[in-house]
């Protein structure tokens, strides 16, 4: 269930952050026709994708398969715009800004309604309370069901929540944090914010940019096609520091240890993890090629057994050293847990 709003989702979710560039329109349709068919019931856009030809890929799709989309919960963002404008009112979330992204939003989907309308980040420059007014305003228009955040810390989910609650406003449903194998920072406070409040966790990027697809070997630098080539990897480390981090291959060797035991591939080990995860509500799968969804979609029938989760969690936990989110605290939670 997504949260508290009575909406059924499946394991996985379809990410189309690489819709209307990387993946033409046409592989897009074949993607979300395939994934339809395997019972897939969340896609996740945003407005700033690709000038907007992200949403409007989705709603041509939309438009074309009734059956499939009766279904589906739809999901999109703002908080950057689409990247056309770039003047002083062109992003963030005041009320002027929200407004007009929610009817671009809506008009390249197609639709009367998204399903969960999510703030794609932080804006430290408007009240929480001006964007939880207008998305309060929102789903009592029936211009969306459902809202929730995408990169907040957990003082900001926390802050958001009870800011809601005081106003008698509608409460936040969902939380998207990077979150995998090479990333668990997450834990330290974002899951229990969220878990505290009772929002669903769609954790992105849960292959780590493409660390986790077992296509890379050390000092293998990526190529041009990468997610992360000659970029940031991630939000906490470069490449150049994700390949000298022994963590990193030793999670690899486990992945890949399991896989062969169990007939599977390294991504599809990674992507039963995360999804195994107490807190996890549904993964964002962000592949590029049908060929690759198809390859994550097998992650849906795997299962992992309690020692395979308890290997990996110990050899991927994170080197937090400092008091409060030392070793120690995370091992307690997860005892707990």
């Amino acid at each position: 269930m997504l949260g508290n709003t009575g909406l059924a989702v499946s394991e996985f979710a379809l990410g189309t952050m690489t819709f209307g560039d990387r993946t033409d329109e046409e592989t897009a349709f074949r993607m979300m026709d395939r994934y339809a068919e395997a019972g897939g019931s969340l896609i996740d856009t945003a407005d700033i994708y690709n000038l907007g030809a992200s949403e409007e890929i989705v709603g041509r799709w939309l438009a074309s398969r009734t059956d499939e989309a009766e279904d589906m919960v739809l999901a999109s963002k703002a908080r950057f715009g689409t990247g056309e404008r770039f003047g002083p009112n062109s992003r963030g979330y005041g009320r002027k800004q929200l407004h007009e992204s929610l009817d671009g939003s809506l008009r390249r989907l197609g639709v009367d309604a998204i399903d969960l309308y999510q703030l794609h980040a932080w804006d430290p420059l408007t009240p929480i309370s001006e964007a939880l007014r207008f998305l309060d305003d929102a789903m009592a228009a029936g211009k969306i069901h459902a809202y929730g955040f995408s990169n907040f810390t957990g003082w900001q989910i926390t802050k958001a929540v009870y800011e809601a609650r005081l106003h008698g406003w509608a409460e936040p449903a969902s939380i998207q944090p990077q979150y995998s194998l090479l990333v668990r920072e997450t834990e330290s406070e974002i899951m229990d914010a969220a878990d505290d409040a009772g929002m669903a966790v769609l954790p992105w990027s849960p292959l780590a940019g493409g660390w986790l697809s077992g296509k890379y070997t050390k000092d293998d630098e990526p190529d041009t096609e990468s997610r992360f080539a000659g970029r940031v990897a991630n939000l906490q480390s470069s490449w150049e520091e994700r390949n000298r981090d022994p963590r990193t291959w030793r999670v690899l060797a486990e992945l890949e240890r399991i896989g062969t035991e169990r007939g599977a591939s390294i991504p599809q080990v990674a992507l039963a993890w995360t999804a195994a995860q107490p807190c996890v509500t549904s993964v964002i799968l962000g592949a590029r090629t049908l060929k690759q969804l198809e390859e994550n979609l097998g992650a849906s029938g795997l299962r992992l057994t309690a020692t395979e989760l308890d290997a990996l969690g110990r050899l991927s936990a994170p080197q937090l050293t400092e008091y409060p989110y030392g070793r120690p605290a995370l091992e307690q939670r997860s005892r707990e847990v």
